[in-house]
């Protein structure tokens, strides 16, 4: 069994401006530079078939680069205890498309929807003993959050493994979005 993802990786730009970001709360488990990225689509664990299949599938998607801009930060769940900040990405029509038609590969290999709302976001941390004030501080120093617009060219396909230190991201492949 394989625990998969589709995603989108930010910029150096993006990256750089994101970097540490993730540190500013105690308690916080900050995710690694080289690991931020914007979740597509989480597909979770699935057999070697289902994984091959996937993989040949999404070279039939048919995309065109997209442009994502970054815009404040957040956490979740947005009620109650935070365990995850993020810093949000703008859910532009190009972002819903892409994601869209993305689902309809899936649902080709058998991947049924994901129920919940798509929220576009980078992860920033994990938190487990950070206090409410402190997560509170953060939001309120970093509301205005705004990095430069950058493109996007191509889809990643990510395996994870979880580990005692946070999950480990491998690219598995990656798809171009080309001009059409």
């Amino acid at each position: 069994m394989k625990r998969i993802f589709l995603a989108l990786r930010i910029d150096d730009i993006t990256r750089a401006l994101l970097s540490g970001l993730g540190g500013q709360v105690s308690g916080a488990r900050p995710v690694a530079d080289d690991q931020l990225h914007l979740t597509l689509r989480f597909i979770g664990d699935v057999d070697g078939t289902t994984f091959r299949d996937i993989r040949e599938q999404l070279w039939e998607l048919s995309a065109k680069p997209i442009s994502l801009s970054i815009c404040g930060v957040g956490h979740f769940p947005p009620r109650g205890n935070p365990r995850i900040l993020w810093a949000g990405v703008e859910p532009s029509g190009e972002l819903i498309i892409l994601r869209n038609k993305v689902n309809r590969i899936l649902s080709l290999c058998n991947i049924p929807p994901e129920p919940r709302k798509y929220h576009p976001h980078i992860t920033l941390a994990r938190l487990k003993t950070s206090s409410p004030h402190r997560v509170a501080q953060f939001l309120s120093q970093n509301s205005l959050l705004r990095a430069p617009a950058f493109t996007v060219d191509q889809l990643s396909l990510f395996s994870s493994i979880l580990t005692r230190k946070g999950a480990v991201h491998t690219i598995e492949e990656e798809y171009p979005l080309l001009e059409q």
